[in-house]
């Protein structure tokens, strides 16, 4: 039996590794294409775009690894079935439970390690590749000019250049305003011919140009905005110095990022949540008080609930019954309007604080939601994994067919089908229309029933896939049948 468990590991571990390199390749091939423009043109040194696909890749395993071990399982138990090695093991005795039992236990394994991952590795990766991914598409393009068109990429300074040479070093008329003081255009320097190179160390830009003029108009000197003196020099060659460093990648501190619910973990998660619980229920708690204090005869009110418009409707009843009050009906019409301008000002500040309240509360609470999503993910993606081998498995006996044909187009639609469900899911919740338990876990309970059924037809022999079992389990309905003879789908 070793050997046999040693074959099946090793009949196992090849496509799974195979495909979850394959399926995080895919992945990281489509978050590349999704941000090739901000990639492209800045100057990027080889070792940073490095650390941000493999941050990506750390952040695509929760969607490789359940789509691994399930095609993985079926390729597995397609191939053996595909070769009669699953026939032959039974007609030695050996049941597919006893054949499943090696990778039940490495699908355990796998499952806690990705629980593991998700909640001590995930959020560090996701973090490191936010935090870069932010500092990359913030950074600049790296400086090039193109003929005719005004280039402000080096701060205080605006550069334009009619035409560059073939060598992209020789340039010719030649624009420079320097903005460095913050007056506007007060100096400008031209250039019919010039030589545009970049220093050895790569940090600075060198400009020497030939047969050319600074103008620069002089505001030190009274009243300067009336006779607008200005002061020129011409000069046969001039080398002007350009600072790149402000082109760099600065990277920012990834403490700024650090308390984004995606960035945490477990106990992270919940403390955060019960912080974020506790804040509401005290701002309710604080508003109602005070409420209450400035308007008295709210007391009755049910402003407990932060429906607006309840407390709103009690305010109307009390500024209504307000105005039969002796002193408003013995007051000339002048006073009357002013109090009632008074209480309508009031009633319209309340409103105000209300609204402000609700919005707070519906920002925490939507804020709440999204912490409880992700710590409802990083125990999904470990059942997820278990129950797709439970689907692979049983599923690639059924089928018999090995290799990457069949079992890929299986795989895919079941993935994809998941996938789809938990999108839904999580959107419902986070919309609050869905419990945020039935929406996290409901596309786990639709796939559950399957993998169970599947692996009781495969491990009871039952004919999933054999017509003639099918058309005996239809004959037991009558009307099915003749139905299907009329639409000619089955023989007579």
């Amino acid at each position: 039996m070793k050997k046999l468990y040693k074959y099946m590991l090793k009949s196992y571990l090849q496509p799974f590794l195979f495909t979850f390199f394959i399926v995080l390749f895919i992945l990281l091939m489509q978050f590349l294409w999704k941000y090739i423009d901000d990639l492209v043109g800045k100057g990027l040194e080889w070792y940073i775009i490095a650390k941000l696909l493999f941050y990506a890749s750390a952040t695509f395993v929760p969607l490789a690894l359940p789509l691994a071990v399930l095609l993985s399982s079926l390729m597995t138990f397609g191939s053996l079935g595909e070769n009669y090695e699953l026939v032959a093991a039974k007609s030695a005795g050996i049941s597919l439970r006893k054949l499943m039992k090696p990778l039940i236990i490495l699908a355990v394994i796998t499952s806690i390690s990705a629980f593991l991952f998700s909640n001590y590795i995930y959020p560090i990766a996701n973090l490191k590749f936010g935090s870069l991914l932010y500092d990359v598409r913030q950074k600049k393009l790296a400086f090039d000019i193109n003929e005719g068109i005004f280039n402000s990429d080096l701060s205080g300074y605006v550069i334009r250049v009619g035409r560059k040479a073939k060598d992209n070093k020789t340039i010719y008329d030649i624009l420079i305003y320097d903005h460095t003081k913050r007056r506007g255009n007060v100096k400008v320097t031209t250039a019919r011919k010039g030589i545009m190179e970049l220093t050895p160390d790569q940090r600075k830009v060198l400009f020497t140009l030939y047969n050319g003029y600074t103008y620069q108009e002089v505001t030190d000197q009274r009243n300067y905005r009336r006779t607008r003196p200005f002061e020129y020099i011409k000069f046969k060659k001039q080398i002007l110095t350009f600072d790149l460093s402000q082109l760099k990648l600065n990277r920012t501190n990834e403490s700024l990022f650090r308390n984004y619910y995606t960035m945490l973990n477990i106990k992270q998660l919940n403390k955060t949540i019960d912080s974020l619980s506790k804040q509401k229920v005290e701002r309710e708690k604080l508003f109602k008080k005070n409420f209450i204090r400035r308007y008295s005869y709210l007391e009755q009110a049910d402003t407990g609930t932060m429906h607006l418009e309840k407390t709103q409707a009690a305010i109307d009843r009390a500024v209504i019954k307000s105005i039969k009050y002796p002193f408003l009906g013995n007051s000339t019409r002048d006073v009357q309007l002013r109090i009632l301008d008074v209480a309508i000002a009031s009633v319209q500040n309340r409103k105000r604080n209300i609204l402000d309240v609700q919005n707070r509360n519906d920002r925490t609470r939507s804020l709440i939601t999204k912490h409880e999503i992700v710590w409802h993910q990083k125990f999904r993606l470990s059942l997820a994994c278990l129950i797709f081998f439970f689907i692979g498995a049983p599923l690639g006996a059924i089928i018999r067919k090995g290799g990457l044909g069949m079992p890929v187009v299986i795989s895919v639609i079941f993935f994809v089908l998941y996938h789809v469900v938990s999108i839904v899911g999580e959107k419902a919740a986070k919309a609050n229309e869905w419990n945020i338990i039935f929406g996290m876990w409901f596309s786990t309970f639709l796939i559950l029933p399957l993998g169970l059924f599947l692996t009781y037809k495969a491990t009871t022999d039952a004919p999933l896939l054999d017509s003639e079992s099918w058309k005996k389990f239809f004959e037991h309905f009558g009307f099915i049948m003749n139905w299907l003879k009329k639409l000619k789908l089955i023989k007579n």
